[in-house]
């Protein structure tokens, strides 16, 4: 029996990128600044057009100041952990 991975939760990486630029205040132009992204890309990650790339996400962490690993945390929200079959 195999068993896959739940899906990840996009939107929910969406929304806490959005949530995190919210929090601190700052528009697109300002995020694109610091991260050195364009604010095109970031639109479009936040609007769901884009996944972005995992650099891409490691310059959204950095220019965030937060843990990447906290930040895709996200995508497992609303999912089950993957169970294990018995041996």
């Amino acid at each position: 029996m195999t068993i896959f991975p739940p899906d990840p939760n996009l939107q929910a990486l969406r929304m806490e990128l959005a949530r995190l630029r919210s929090e601190r205040g700052w528009a697109y132009d300002e995020l694109a600044r610091r991260s050195g992204l364009s604010r095109r890309t970031l639109i479009e990650i936040e609007q769901g057009r884009t996944v972005g790339t995992l650099t891409t996400w490691h310059a959204l962490a950095h220019a965030l100041g937060a843990p990447l690993d906290e930040l895709f945390g996200a995508m497992c929200n609303g999912r089950e952990p993957p169970t294990h079959p018995s041996s």
